[in-house]
């Protein structure tokens, strides 16, 4: 049987949600960007892979943070990176 969730996603027992709509690292480099994620394990908010810098992909190669969730207005998900899925909340 294969679980509907992966078992990062099932370890969240509160949804951390963005501070701020902005990319931390985009600001800091005066880029732009098109989506926002934030981190479920230490709370930053950084831009998308459809973003020029993907800097949520670069954090969890860094970091090895596994989870994401959308950061975006009335989006209920998170991505694991580890797993490769999607999940709904």
């Amino acid at each position: 049987m294969i679980p509907k969730t992966c078992d990062h996603v099932s370890s969240i027992k509160h949804v951390k949600a963005a501070v701020s709509h902005e990319c931390e690292d985009c600001v800091k480099s005066g880029d732009t960007w098109v989506h926002l994620r934030t981190c479920q394990t230490c709370g930053i908010t950084l831009c998308c892979d459809s973003s020029p810098n993907k800097h949520a992909t670069k954090h969890f190669h860094h970091s090895e943070h596994p989870l994401i969730s959308s950061a975006e207005p009335n989006e209920r998900w998170m991505w694991c990176y580890v797993h490769e899925k999607i999940s709904k909340y």
